[in-house]
């Protein structure tokens, strides 16, 4: 754990502020789920929560398909990191989206790259490029969204490609609803 030299008081309702700068850099927003932890030694830590890390195993398997059937790498992300991988899994899980996938889960669109299409890398650090996303929402709320990342020589995402990846999100999210 990383101390940041920032102290905070706890007020009269049991509340204490989580500094700006931090929840700017963690993508912490109003309304977000915090999980609590304890540990032996009294300290208190506090982590995103992410409805699609609980079915993270479920998930993994999912992904596991998914690259098989399509013979692409595929990513399973919540709204900041990669949960799982159909590939590879030590170099995408736990990874973080990039902004530009955030901002088209913000928008809860999809996305089909096409072969003059600008392209989107959806995961920081990795340079591979999405050919299909699709997120996951549930009552209206995003939760993550299911990657069909291209190889890399680039062929646009077959009819059967984008279906497929369109199932694993719908499917997730009625996982989710339960």
């Amino acid at each position: 754990m990383k101390a940041t030299g920032i102290v905070r008081r706890i007020d009269d309702l049991g509340r204490v502020v989580i500094p700006k700068e931090i929840r700017r850099t963690l993508r912490i927003f109003e309304g977000d789920a915090l999980e609590i932890f304890t540990d032996a030694q009294g300290g208190v830590t506090f982590k995103k929560y992410s409805p699609v890390g609980e079915l993270a195993a479920f998930a993994e398997q999912y992904a596991e398909v998914l690259s098989s059937v399509t013979g692409k790498p595929s990513v399973i992300c919540d709204k900041d990191h990669v949960i799982a991988a159909g590939i590879s899994r030590k170099e995408y899980i736990g990874r973080r989206v990039s902004v530009e996938l955030d901002d088209y889960l913000q928008e809860q669109k999809s996305y089909i790259c096409k072969e003059n299409d600008e392209k989107l890398y959806p995961i920081e650090g990795i340079d591979k490029v999405a050919g299909v996303v699709y997120p996951i929402v549930v009552s209206s709320e995003i939760m993550g969204a299911v990657v069909l990342l291209q190889d890399d020589e680039f062929v646009p995402a077959n009819e059967s490609e984008e279906k497929l990846t369109r199932a694993a999100a719908s499917f997730l999210s009625k996982q989710m609803e339960k």
